[in-house]
């Protein structure tokens, strides 16, 4: 029987605290055919040292240390090129692996057949000290979800909102390599993952809480919406693509809906700019008379924004 490679590309970025725990549960999981590419994105406190020193105990590990900063999709990209396996996983350093996690992804694969080329699990949110403080889904007091989580081909469920929490993603490796992995010219990766590799493939879903994802203040993602905000730029970069790769009235309406919850959050940051280009985004993809009737409701909002 053929038992597939797995990568894990572990990212860091001054994870001093926590990388030793991330890598450990890569090397605990159940399943143990298993590569480790631990890339550091130059850090400047010892998660460089920590990761040399696991690199000498474990065979496994291929650490990759940057001496200069160049932000998450590069640096994954880098580990993507050294990586053998038939599935990826994109691991933070801060983030944690529970053990069964890579064997009840390859059993889904296995399972669902080659059309599917995401796996995505519930996870439980962690804050720094590793205490639980909630879950991914909501389920209801017998620990059932309330709502159905999308699976298969969900590419307009991917452009609406935010339904998969990143970590828990594994994916086929051949999917990364017929994106030519992730968009370096944006600030994050996960939105413009899920846009492009949406419109190639099917997604499937194992309800188990398979991956701990931890919750903290000075992470890149808690900084999403604030002034002039990076995240911002490249959000409306991948909606952009959006509109190129759209073809029904339901990827439309999608659209409408990311868009008019980013041009919102644009607003309340006081990223005007970026409102504004959400803004002529909505117009363009709303109907006839709606879109008049937006337009002047936009240009008023926009005024009282820029007086502020």
């Amino acid at each position: 029987m053929h038992l597939p490679l797995v990568s894990v590309i572990c990212l860091s970025h001054n994870h001093e605290p926590y990388v030793k725990e991330a890598i450990n549960s890569i090397l605990h999981q159940s399943y143990n055919k298993i590569e480790i590419i631990a890339v550091d994105d130059c850090s400047n406190d010892s998660t460089q040292k920590i990761l040399k020193d696991l690199d000498q105990k474990h065979a496994q590990i291929q650490s990759i240390l940057l001496d200069t900063n160049v932000g998450n999709c590069k640096a994954f990209n880098i580990g993507l090129s050294q990586a053998k396996g038939d599935f990826i996983i994109d691991l933070s350093a801060d983030d944690v692996l529970l053990p069964d996690r890579i064997i009840e992804g390859l059993i889904d694969f296995n399972k669902y057949g080659q059309e599917y080329g995401v796996n995505f699990t519930d996870a439980a949110y962690i804050n720094s000290s590793g205490n639980l403080i909630g879950y991914h889904y909501k389920r209801d007091k017998n620990k059932q979800l309330i709502s159905k989580v999308p699976e298969g081909t969900i590419y307009k469920d991917l452009l609406a909102s935010y339904i998969i929490c990143t970590p828990t993603m594994m994916t086929r490796k051949q999917i990364y390599d017929q994106l030519g992995g992730y968009d370096e010219d944006l600030y994050y990766e996960d939105f413009d993952f899920w846009i492009r590799s949406g419109k190639i493939t099917k997604y499937c879903y194992t309800d188990k809480v398979l991956v701990k994802k931890r919750v903290l203040n000075d992470s890149l993602s808690a900084k999403q919406y604030i002034s002039n905000s990076k995240f911002l730029q490249s959000t409306y970069k991948v909606c952009l693509k959006a509109e190129q790769f759209n073809e029904t009235d339901e990827d439309r309406q999608a659209l409408l809906q990311r868009v008019q919850f980013e041009f919102r959050k644009a607003l309340l940051s006081g990223n005007g700019q970026i409102a504004n280009d959400f803004g002529n985004m909505l117009i363009r993809n709303l109907e006839g008379g709606i879109r008049k009737y937006f337009f002047s409701a936009l240009v008023y909002i926009l005024k009282v924004f820029r007086k502020r």
